[in-house]
């Protein structure tokens, strides 16, 4: 068949600038015929509308639109039907797909580079994340969060993290409206994020289609290791107490350090650490160990926002007999011999905190001697149950 279509995939929240930033491309296209494909949450496509009026573009051409939903999740369907159909004319060189203010560009791609029709036709060249750079630094602030969400209940910091943590290019848009220290710091962020992430400074999302077109960043076999958290993990080694902790990595002047241990947390004093994180953590992810569970406990955090999710049970918890399966098939897992897979790994990512405070705070909300052996009369508000969440602070 004939080579495949090259996508870039437009993220960002609401305001930011994508519709801006697509009216840019079409306007500038040149000799490249560019199919855009629009995702709003209401009934009237807003965003599609303002494409098609600012480019001189019938929607029912060149823009095709998807409504009442999120592409990455409740129209992927239609999300594929729509590709599909666009491809079948092949009369553009380059598709872009421009989701929700909501979305996630994971579960976008996603789409474009597993078994199915679309990604028989297509292939992702870039995942570009577009933020209004006052509102990505406020968003960690401190302040008055915002919300983001069909019902409003999801934290801004959540969603910009995630956008940020799988993005290629990272557009830094509405520039003039922050100082030269500000675009500093929100460059830092962003490497201690996603380090291989480029950044653009720019004002009214005017950005050169060098940039965004026929770049090739995008690999699907090492999307998932993207995060910034994720390499921390990677690159720390793998330690077998405590008191294996490794230096900062400096990233521009951003912080972040991991911190391992093979003792498990006091649910109560642990919940309270994470509770009262100094403001200036950006971003935590891991796994942690608590003492009276046998379910490993995966911590979320971005800004004010902290949340755990219970993914399985520790390996190590299971019957001797399913122990071997697991461990047979994972031969690279990190087993000690007294605890198994249980550990608690945490990567902390941020800017003016004090890490040496953090690491006490974490190092004294480890059960003592005493306490282990009564772990199972301990309690704590973590999920009980694969699949329970449980909120631990919310903005």
């Amino acid at each position: 068949m004939s080579e495949t279509i090259p996508v870039t995939i437009i993220s960002g929240s609401l305001g930011a600038g994508k519709t801006t930033l697509l009216n840019h491309i079409l306007a500038d296209a040149d000799d490249r015929d560019i199919a855009v494909l629009v995702n709003d949450m209401g009934t009237v496509n807003v965003d599609a509308d303002l494409v098609a009026s600012d480019s001189e573009l019938d929607v029912a051409g060149g823009v095709t639109e998807l409504s009442n939903g999120c592409i990455c999740c409740e129209l992927q369907d239609d999300l594929e039907t729509a590709v599909v159909r666009l491809a079948q004319d092949r009369e553009f060189d380059a598709l872009v797909v421009e989701s929700s203010g909501i979305s996630e560009p994971g579960p976008v791609a996603r789409l474009f580079t597993t078994e199915s029709r679309a990604a028989a036709l297509y292939r992702v060249d870039a995942l570009v994340t577009v933020l209004d750079t006052r509102q990505f630094l406020d968003a960690f602030s401190g302040g008055e969060p915002e919300r983001r969400g069909e019902e409003g209940d999801r934290p801004l910091s959540d969603l910009l993290v995630e956008q940020a943590e799988l993005a290629n290019v990272v557009v830094l848009n509405k520039a003039d409206l922050c100082t030269d220290a500000e675009l500093d710091e929100a460059e830092e962020l962003i490497a201690a994020l996603q380090p291989d992430a480029e950044t653009i400074r720019t004002e009214f999302s005017a950005v050169p289609h060098d940039r965004l077109f026929d770049r090739r960043l995008f690999d699907p076999e090492h999307v998932d290791d993207l995060p910034g958290w994720k390499r921390a993990l990677a690159g720390a080694g793998h330690g077998h107490g405590h008191d294996d902790h490794h230096h900062p990595d400096e990233v521009y002047g951003v912080t972040s350090f991991t911190y391992r241990t093979r003792r498990p947390f006091h649910p109560e004093r642990v919940t309270e650490v994470l509770r009262t994180l100094p403001a200036g953590v950006v971003r935590s992810k891991g796994t942690l160990w608590v003492a009276g569970s046998d379910l490993r406990i995966v911590l979320g955090q971005a800004g004010p926002s902290v949340h755990t999710e219970a993914v399985g049970p520790w390996i190590a918890s299971l019957p001797e007999v399913e122990q071997d399966l697991y461990r047979s098939n994972r031969p690279n897992l990190d087993w000690d011999d007294t605890h198994g897979d249980r550990q608690t790994e945490l990567v902390f990512i941020g800017t003016d905190y004090d890490e040496a405070a953090l690491r006490e705070s974490l190092d004294d909300a480890l059960v003592d001697d005493d306490e282990w052996d009564r772990a199972g009369d301990l309690d704590g508000p973590f999920p009980d149950e694969q699949g329970a969440e449980v909120v631990l602070r919310e903005p």
